[in-house]
């Protein structure tokens, strides 16, 4: 240690830096530990469905006893979805599309033949996350893909499967069989013979999903003419799923979302508890930048004679400035290694009944990189407080 530093530090205190060391390490560790859980236990509610964004809700109209057939109350009108447009949680809202035609499948495996009525829907390929760049539909293919729901897999599997003698399918299996699909008009006057091939499985859309320009371009051959048919779903691109007020804004109007939406609250609570936490976190971490930042003006206060003597004696500003520096650094770097070394030990006791549960663990490094980001912010800010109370002292 040189001269100039045993004689700067004479006065420091060590409970002081003590303090400093102490508060900021808890409020990074509460940082580093929320965002840390928050991207670990993330995956519980996001990686539910590849196919399909995850922040949206499908809606419908209440069906009651009083609809009755070709009953057009479980429409939405353009006005309805303009105003849900309007809603500060709404991003974007997509219309569900209907066949208006009938459509026959079948399915050949094992030398036995299933063959059954169904139906179509798409909604807007921008909706449709991930599916691949086989998703979509050109005139003149003679292939389409289609998107089903797991609950249909299941259903065969564990119900159909078994009372007709049939062999149980898994997601490879059926994505590998090809679909013949028998496209005929209301009116049976036109038809047309494709293929279907199953792209993915769907764990939040009921239904049987094909590109948007199928459901186009086959609607113009076999519908019947038809135009401007009103959905009766949508598909909400919001912003916060599970938002109180999207809640109330559906009871208001009597609409009813698709689906299990639990882990949509669920996530929503997370983020919501996660906010606090770190709010805490930053309050306690401010709290110890300004502990420091008093520690370090009082200390030179003590020492402005000698800090003023040192610098009319010719040092370098940068020279006595080091030591109260140093410490900033030392104290800085220590406190963001124990919050480091904290996050570890809490990780490894939650991470095991998280990945029971199905999540996915995140990425170790990045959100203590996050903190070491924020250290080095606190502690640039107190070399800059140090320098220039350092060169206040030379006038």
């Amino acid at each position: 240690m040189s001269l100039i530093s045993k004689l700067l530090r004479k006065n420091t205190s060590p409970a002081r830096i003590a303090g400093f060391v102490v508060s900021n390490f808890i409020g990074l560790a509460i940082i580093v530990g929320g965002l840390q859980f928050y991207e670990d236990a993330g995956s519980l509610w996001t990686s539910d469905d590849s196919f399909i964004k995850t922040d949206y809700l499908v809606v419908n109209k209440k069906v009651t006893s009083s609809n009755t057939w070709g009953d057009s109350d479980s429409e939405f009108s353009q006005e309805e979805i303009a105003d849900l447009r309007k809603q500060p949680w709404v991003r974007d809202v997509g219309e569900f599309s209907s066949t208006d035609y009938r459509v026959w499948a079948s399915v050949d495996q094992g030398g036995r033949g299933m063959s059954t009525m169904m139906f179509f829907e798409s909604i807007p390929d921008k909706f449709v996350d991930g599916a691949g760049s086989d998703w979509g539909f050109a005139e003149g293919d003679k292939v389409v893909p289609v998107i089903i729901s797991k609950d249909y897999l299941a259903l065969y599997n564990f119900g159909f499967a078994g009372s007709a003698g049939l062999p149980q399918m898994s997601e490879g299996v059926m994505g590998g069989i090809p679909l013949r699909l028998s496209l005929t008009s209301f009116d049976g006057t036109r038809s047309i013979e494709m293929q279907g091939r199953v792209a993915g499985f769907s764990n939040r859309l009921n239904t049987i999903l094909v590109p948007g320009s199928f459901m186009d371009w086959s609607n113009k051959c076999l519908g019947s003419g038809k135009d401007g048919n009103a959905p009766s779903r949508l598909i909400i691109d919001v912003s916060s799923p599970g938002d109180v007020a999207i809640k109330d804004y559906l009871a208001a109007h009597s609409l009813e979302v698709a689906g299990d939406k639990t882990g949509s609250s669920a996530s929503y609570l997370l983020k919501i508890v996660v906010g606090i936490v770190l709010s805490v976190g930053m309050v306690i971490t401010l709290l110890s930048f300004f502990i420091l930042l008093l520690s370090m003006s009082l200390l030179m206060e003590k020492n402005r004679d000698k800090l003023h003597s040192l610098l009319m004696l010719g040092y370098p500003l940068r020279k006595v400035a080091a030591p109260y520096m140093g410490i900033v650094v030392c104290a800085s770097v220590a406190a963001w290694l124990f919050a480091v070394v904290c996050c570890v030990i809490l990780r490894s006791s939650y991470l095991h009944s998280l990945e029971e549960l199905g999540a996915a663990a995140g990425s170790l490094w990045m959100v203590p990189g996050v903190g070491l980001v924020l250290a080095l912010l606190l502690m640039t800010f107190n070399i800059i407080a140090v320098w220039r109370k350092v060169k206040a002292s030379w006038r």
